[in-house]
């Protein structure tokens, strides 16, 4: 994971999108980045979209762009917070009817740091591989430790595989596991983290955007299934190098999520992906392969006298929202 530039770096103007709700310093830290990477030559710029923060993160951010004189960076107010999709489709809108350049926008999530190089790498590799739509970069944890991860589509075996965490079944189930360890090149994937991903701009110009029906989570994985039906490749890039203080702008998966229960937003995206892309009836089986799943997790828990791991009333917040229960259409 080199901090090099590409020995022939093109000219691959990004434009950055970042949605911010409630974490006015990370969005500057973030941005501070971004600066050091226009330092090392690369072109972008950014847009902040504030998500009706109300809590004056807003503020923060605009004043931090006027005195580090960053005039390459603009906060975009939304009446409303509609949204992880809704925000960043707020933000492309602002990068293509603007004076730009760019040829692909970078999404980044407010709790993320652009470790050195990592803007010429994601920039040299898109303008290499012209049928890559989206391109994510790897990831570190926000103690330095790599998360090499992309991703599979959910299916019904990937969510029973999810749910059991049985070792045994996770071997004999890899080639349907969600999770996907990636290697040190570039590989082609189904869908990467929309916390670090890049979008080509003719993808964007085709007019695919995030479904905003989505609140936060699954969006990205519903866009890389909709670029995929267009024709278009996502890759997992890991020579580029972000790292993300998971949880940090969501609060489902930082180091303290399994304190608080799972947000419904959670649990309506999921529904959403699977009834969206594959009917009712598929939803419904990768709702009884979870709960399946789970209840065998939680049995050998039992016998192992393991303490507990997940988020408080997870079994029955699942089960409440599924169609099992909801019944909904």
């Amino acid at each position: 994971m080199s901090d090099q530039h590409p020995a022939t770096a093109p000219h691959f103007p990004l434009d950055v999108v970042i949605v911010n709700y409630r974490t006015g310093p990370l969005v500057v830290g973030c941005l501070a980045s971004l600066a050091a990477e226009r330092g090392r030559g690369a072109s972008l710029r950014a847009i902040v979209v504030d998500n009706a923060s109300q809590d004056g993160s807003a503020a923060i951010i605009e004043a931090a762009i006027l005195r580090e004189g960053w005039d390459w960076a603009r906060l975009i107010p939304s009446p409303v917070n509609g949204g992880f999709g809704a925000g960043c489709n707020l933000g492309i809108a602002h990068a293509l009817d603007r004076e730009s350049d760019a040829r692909a926008v970078w999404l980044l999530n407010p709790d993320t740091r652009v470790m050195p190089g990592a803007a010429a790498q994601l920039a040299g590799f898109l303008h290499a591989h012209p049928a890559a739509g989206i391109a994510g970069t790897a990831l570190l944890l926000g103690d330095g430790t790599p998360w090499p991860h992309a991703f599979r589509f959910p299916t019904v075996l990937g969510e029973l595989e999810r749910a059991l965490r049985w070792a045994p079944a996770s071997r004999l189930l890899s080639r349907h596991s969600t999770l996907r360890t990636m290697g040190a090149e570039a590989a082609r994937a189904d869908w990467v983290s929309g916390a670090s991903m890049a979008v080509r701009r003719e993808v964007l110009e085709q007019g695919l955007r995030f479904d905003e029906g989505y609140f936060l989570y699954y969006e990205e994985t519903d866009f890389c299934r909709a670029a995929r039906k267009r024709g278009w490749e996502t890759w997992y890039v890991p020579q580029a190098v972000v790292l993300h203080i998971a949880g940090q702008s969501t609060g489902v998966t930082g180091a303290d999520a399994a304190r608080r229960r799972v947000p419904r937003y959670w649990f309506d995206s999921r529904a959403r992906y699977f009834r969206k892309n594959h009917g009712r009836g598929y939803a419904l089986a990768a709702d009884l392969a979870w709960i399946c799943g789970h209840a065998f997790h939680l049995g050998k828990q039992a016998l192992r006298r393991a303490p507990r791991s997940d988020p408080p009333r997870l079994l029955s917040d699942f089960l409440r929202h599924s169609l099992l229960v909801s019944g909904r259409a």
